[in-house]
């Protein structure tokens, strides 16, 4: 069973946390991890919601207790943690 999970207001941390690699209007090139997106507004709020210039991979994060955890840290920490896991390792040369 499913649990409705709302979006925490002034949390972003889906907005700030992880990295995203496809362009965003104001950031062509998207934006690294740990860096707020250029598209929230004062109150935290994604101006892009709702529109098709809203990158797809904004699209496809869902709040959930697993992602948000309890408070605006929780969800800094889980999404950082997901970050650090999932990214791209590099190969030292020989």
């Amino acid at each position: 069973m499913d649990t409705v999970f709302s979006c925490r207001s002034g949390c972003a941390a889906c907005c700030t946390a992880p990295s995203i690699t496809s362009p965003i209007p104001g950031m062509p090139q998207g934006k690294p991890a740990g860096v707020p997106c250029v598209q929230l507004d004062d109150a935290l709020r994604c101006r892009l919601f709702g529109r098709p210039e809203r990158p797809a991979f904004c699209g496809t994060l869902k709040p959930g207790p697993d992602m948000c955890g309890n408070s605006r840290q929780d969800a800094m920490a889980l999404l950082t943690a997901l970050e650090h896991a999932t990214a791209p390792t590099t190969l030292s040369p020989p």
